[in-house]
């Protein structure tokens, strides 16, 4: 479609007017008085919210209210964290609070859920461009050598950033390098962006070999990947409980057999023959919900609904469990200091970490409502209520 050349002169020159008006209400109304639209729904937040203005938001007009509700507690005996947990759920779609809630009453009936936690750390993958395999192999061989040096060119950016790793893969002419980094509590996608760019300067200088992007897709940032899954990003969290006959029959409306054998099809066969990486029913649901209430990068979602679910039949109970292997978090930094999503990282006393403590409870605490949530939807379709659930709590149907 042809789009006329005044259509696109007056939109930049809106954009640019925009850019002039140093208030959040002032460019709300201008657009509103362009317009000719209601935009004050936009204008209901809390104190200090505009502050978003200056680090989170370009030409920022207001902001918009997504429903939370929370579910649990879900007991947590974990690495990191242990105790009570209520689980705070940003979401729009009726009946996944209702649904975490029952996986939760299920999960304290049978003594908790088990949590282990491994931070692999945030990367940032940069292409080098050679004149040859030779080349190739002596800048392999540089970054193996001089991993030392290069650890303290990063930690020179930042008094929280620790370059731990540095994996290479060849093609051809091209030299992808994955820096990986430890950034204590922060998710550190910037943090690592600005230590790989003085590391690549650094390369640059004493190689003569170029960089030809700072990122590359080997990261990899923001899509799901096998090489995420694989080798694992962010953190790795592992979460499981074992569910007794009388759980599974009270409360989840199962049993041990048709709730393994839906897992076995649907979480392993059917994302199998879908090609798909997620082999689960909804981490992607538990995910978003918690990463928009508690200020996490949303886009990280994609990364965040890897992950396997696994059973086990033991007597009459089931061992259930879930893998996430790629869980890009924070407690600080992002949109963690904004004034809902930090009142509820306080609630989960999660805020306030220094060495990655609190990261650390943090993404054992999404483990554990992502279990939550996973156990409970698939309990529903092996019990065929599935349908019946989102009539009653997303249309208000009985």
């Amino acid at each position: 479609m042809n789009v006329p050349s005044g259509c696109i002169q007056n939109s930049f020159y809106l954009t640019m007017k925009l850019r002039q008006i140093n208030s959040v209400t002032g460019k709300r109304l201008s657009l509103e008085k362009k317009f000719k639209i209601n935009l004050r729904p936009l204008s209901f937040y809390p104190e200090n919210f505009e502050g978003a203005a200056g680090k989170n938001c370009e030409n920022m007009i207001g902001g918009v209210q997504i429903p939370v509700g929370i579910a649990g507690p879900v007991k947590i005996s974990g690495q990191f964290t242990a105790g009570n947990y209520y689980i705070p759920l940003a979401t729009t779609e009726g009946a996944l609070v209702a649904s975490v809630n029952r996986g939760c009453k299920a999960v304290n009936q049978s003594g908790g859920v088990q949590t282990f936690c491994h931070n692999v750390g945030i990367t940032r993958g940069s292409i080098f461009k050679t004149d040859g395999l030779k080349k190739s192999h002596y800048l392999k061989k540089y970054l193996s050598v001089n991993i030392e040096k290069l650890k303290k060119v990063a930690a020179a950016t930042s008094s929280h950033l620790k370059l731990t790793d540095i994996n290479v893969r060849i093609v051809g002419n091209n030299v992808f390098v994955r820096f990986s980094f430890d950034t204590d509590e922060a998710m550190g996608m910037n943090m690592a962006t600005f230590a790989a760019d003085e590391l690549c300067h650094e390369v640059e200088k004493k190689t003569g070999i170029k960089c030809l992007s700072l990122a590359g897709n080997f990261d990899i940032d923001k899509k799901p990947a096998f090489l995420n899954f694989h080798e694992g990003r962010g953190r790795m969290v592992w979460a499981q409980v074992l569910l007794t006959q009388k759980v599974l029959e009270s409360i989840l409306k199962t049993n041990a057999v048709k709730l393994n054998s839906l897992v076995q099809s649907k979480c392993l066969l059917g994302s199998a023959i879908s090609g798909s990486l997620a082999y689960n029913a909804q981490y992607a649901n538990i995910i978003a919900a918690l990463f928009i209430a508690l200020g996490q990068d949303a886009a990280h979602v994609s990364e965040g609904c890897l992950g396997i679910t696994t059973t086990e039949i033991i007597g009459n109970d089931l061992n259930f469990s879930i893998y996430l292997p790629d869980l890009p978090i924070g407690t600080v930094g992002g949109g963690t200091w904004l004034p809902a999503q930090q009142a509820l990282l306080q609630m989960l006393n999660v805020s306030g970490g220094t060495k990655g403590e609190k990261a650390d409870m943090l993404a054992e605490i999404v483990g554990a409502a992502v279990l939550a949530g996973e156990l409970s939807l698939l309990a529903a379709l092996s019990s065929g209520d599935l349908a019946r659930s989102h009539k009653r709590f997303a249309r208000g149907m009985e």
